[in-house]
């Protein structure tokens, strides 16, 4: 199959939003684990059954297998994509419960800076769906 024009930056976009998965991934089982409890809201340990911590952990498992998909499973890149946009729609209450309650997180400790996270969502949706489509 002939590349496609673009093709190069899709790529390169595809590379550096599968090191932030895998870096935000990582940040969420290693160092800011404890902190990244606060996003959590509390109906969703009740939906789940489970506590803020293992959402926490599984979270960043999901990250880091969905960033390690994006560069490892080329055949499946626009299902690993749109996997990757369903889980920034599915994890976006969580930001708006931290901006709500005010709570600081790993890299969000001012009113301002919550409140600006809640509008990186949709780029990072659009990112994930856009570098993922040939």
């Amino acid at each position: 199959m002939p590349r496609r024009r673009g093709a190069p930056v899709r790529s390169v976009a595809r590379g550096a939003l599968a090191l932030l998965l895998v870096a935000a991934g990582i940040s969420h089982v290693t160092w800011g684990r404890r902190g990244y409890r606060i996003v959590v809201p509390d109906w969703a340990t009740k939906m789940l059954h489970t506590d803020k911590d293992a959402i926490v952990v599984a979270s960043g498992a999901a990250e880091v297998l969905l960033g390690v998909g994006l560069v490892a499973l080329p055949r499946e890149r626009r299902r690993v994509g749109a996997a990757v946009a369903a889980f920034l729609v599915a994890v976006f209450p969580g930001n708006v419960h931290q901006w709500r309650t005010g709570r600081s997180a790993p890299g969000l400790s001012t009113d301002r800076a919550r409140f600006a996270r809640l509008f990186l969502q949709a780029p990072l949706v659009a990112w994930a769906w856009w570098s993922t489509r040939e």
